[in-house]
């Protein structure tokens, strides 16, 4: 009987522009058989919903994994106002509406966002794959049982107003790993006190990465030489060679 084929040792890095409607994985898996190689993993999931920057490291690369999962990341994120859902995006169920909601001022938004800039405390979302007891969090939320969490600690870097309505806020976030945007628009909602809910999130950067310098999944699978798109092992940014970090391993 013939050995099953295990597709190509490639080692690299892709900087892959996620579309929407699909999970981080199965965006990696197709990229993965685009390119029929045997070994890769992804840096940091994305929900569904969202789209932008999952670099997905291929073969050797895979060593580098944890360090952009600690990496610092940039979003721009689309938060409505008036209405918060259980799970703090538009996937989720409305739970709260704020009455008689007519909007909100530039003066109040600005305020509000000054309020989470810098070191804040975030308490993760019951929609997440954190675990207790082996089981993820979303688990439990889907039958119903909410279960105490205790908050984080972590640093919002820049929150900047990109655009703005009564009804309507863009705002752009780099901030620490761990930071739960979804929560973040939920949280400036309740600082508002109109209530909110994330309605479209798109990452940007991943650490040294920026999406700018990616390539959509639709074109990566039309491509004949999909593999030429691999950030090399040696082109890696310095803090990611390989050689240094055997080094300060030692």
């Amino acid at each position: 009987m013939a050995s099953r084929r295990r597709g190509r040792l490639l080692d690299g890095v892709l900087l892959l522009d996620k579309p929407e409607g699909l999970s981080s994985n199965h965006a990696l898996q197709r990229a993965r058989r685009a390119m029929d190689a045997r070994k890769a993993g992804h840096t940091g999931t994305l929900d569904p919903f969202a789209t932008g920057l999952l670099v997905c490291c291929f073969g050797k690369a895979t060593k580098i994994s944890g360090l952009l999962l600690d990496a610092d990341k940039a979003y721009e994120a689309t938060i409505q106002l008036g209405s918060e859902t259980d799970s703090g995006d538009l996937t989720g169920t409305v739970v709260a509406t704020a009455d008689n909601f007519l909007g909100v001022t530039q003066a109040q938004v600005d305020a509000a966002l000054a309020q989470f800039r810098g070191p804040i405390q975030q308490i993760p979302p019951m929609f997440s794959a954190l675990k207790r007891d082996g089981k993820p969090l979303y688990e439990y939320a889907r039958q119903g049982i909410e279960l105490e969490r205790p908050p984080r600690d972590v640093v919002i870097h820049q929150l900047e107003l990109i655009s703005f309505t009564p009804t309507e806020l863009r705002v752009f976030v780099h901030c620490s790993k761990g930071t739960y945007i979804r929560t973040l628009a939920q949280d400036i909602g309740r600082a508002l006190g109109c209530y909110a809910h994330l309605t479209a999130l798109r990452r940007t950067q991943v650490g040294p990465f920026s999406i700018e310098t990616s390539i959509e999944l639709e074109a990566l699978q039309n491509q004949s030489e999909p593999e030429t798109t691999l950030i090399a092992l040696a082109d890696l940014p310095d803090g990611l060679q390989l050689d240094n970090l055997k080094k300060e391993a030692l």
